[in-house]
């Protein structure tokens, strides 16, 4: 059988909101990683449909002003975060600063979401940005760390 790194991952010792590196394969010289952006706690908390999908979006677009390489952002089944694939290295504190930035400008700094027609998006009807905003800051105020199973915030 396969191996599912985050299905060996220990979901009641981590402490979310956090940021981690979930996975990293080099294939003919080139670095592909693979983090867990978890938002809230898993199996204490979800985020909303309308609110991930809102989310999704906002980070899929602004996320790759701060981060370079992204191939991918995707949200978790369980609703607890999201998958950001990127190429190349990155560290979990480049990453949690990138996330950090894009919760507080351009989540909350925002009026407008994009791509939300029916040409652009397959559940257009499905979005919240009120709701997105308030996970958003749920998440800033507990602060992200850099660290799954240690509270190891920002020093800012």
């Amino acid at each position: 059988m396969a191996r599912v790194e985050s299905f060996e991952l220990d979901h009641n010792k981590v402490k979310a909101p956090y940021v981690r590196l979930a996975g990293s394969e080099t294939n003919q010289g080139v670095l592909i990683q693979k983090y867990d952006l978890r938002f809230l706690q898993p199996n204490k908390e979800a985020i909303p449909t309308s609110a991930l999908h809102t989310l999704e979006h906002l980070l899929a677009i602004n996320l790759r002003d701060q981060i370079e390489g992204i191939i991918d952002i995707s949200p978790m089944g369980c609703r607890t975060g999201f998958y950001l694939i990127v190429w190349g290295e990155h560290t979990p504190t480049e990453v949690r600063d990138a996330l950090e930035i894009v919760l507080k400008e351009h989540v909350i700094g925002t009026d407008f979401v994009p791509a939300v027609s029916a040409k652009e998006c397959g559940n257009y009807r499905d979005h919240s940005l009120f709701s997105a905003q308030e996970y958003a800051k749920q998440v800033l105020e507990a602060g992200i760390s850099s660290d799954p199973f240690e509270r190891i915030l920002n020093p800012r």
